[in-house]
């Protein structure tokens, strides 16, 4: 039971845009108090369940392998994959953790130094001012450079290496949600959700939306 309740959902706000990756624990919740219903479909066709309804489905529908459901004194409910706000409209924006990667992404793997676009294992991380002289570890501090470049400077600034930095290091603006989970191995069901434009999804409700009165979400996670 517990391992089925760890399980992941994909939240989508009202505007059917992707939101969040909450617990399947969460997901029942939102769904019984109202706050949000199940989507479930196909590429095709998609149909939104409220709470009673998604519970006679459950009983109905023709288990698969890849269901989970959790068991209560009453019913067994299908857990759902994906899960549809009722009264939540926006984009929440992530901010960008420091780190490897996202160092490398914000200079598009390209060398500060050389200029050089470089792989994965052809890059290391360079403080600007050196880390053994007080240099911070901060997105102002830390930049991309190929091997080659990194040993030249050493623990040098790059005026005293006479290296000239291609732009000036900065902090990347916060990113929606869904750009986070682009590339990782998902249900199939959450692809058609996960682009970065919405418009780009193609969908039919087939069931007509019922008019519920939930309150605000407080927060989704």
């Amino acid at each position: 039971m517990r391992d089925v309740l760890s399980s992941r959902v994909l939240v989508l706000n009202r505007l059917w845009q992707a939101v969040h990756i909450i617990c399947a624990r969460r997901a029942l919740t939102l769904l019984f108090t109202g706050h949000a219903r199940v989507l479930h479909g196909d590429d095709e066709t998609w149909q939104v369940w409220p709470a009673d309804e998604w519970i006679s489905l459950s009983h109905t529908h023709k288990a698969k392998g890849t269901d989970l459901y959790v068991h209560t004194v009453r019913h067994s409910v299908r857990v759902p994959k994906i899960l549809l706000l009722n009264d939540y409209g926006e984009v929440p924006l992530k901010e960008v953790h420091l780190n490897r990667q996202s160092v490398f992404e914000r200079d598009a793997y390209r060398c500060q130094y050389c200029g050089k676009h470089c792989k994965n294992h052809e890059l290391n991380l360079d403080h600007v001012m050196p880390k053994e002289r007080g240099g911070a570890m901060s997105w102002e501090n830390i930049v991309t450079s190929c091997i080659p470049c990194n040993t030249r400077k050493s623990n040098r600034t790059p005026r005293e290496a006479n290296m000239r930095l291609m732009k000036k290091p900065v902090a990347p603006k916060s990113r929606p949600f869904v750009s986070y989970v682009i590339g990782q191995e998902v249900a199939e069901e959450w692809r058609n959700f996960l682009h970065s434009r919405h418009d780009e999804v193609e969908v039919e409700i087939i069931r007509s939306q019922q008019t519920v009165e939930p309150r605000l979400v407080e927060e989704v996670g």
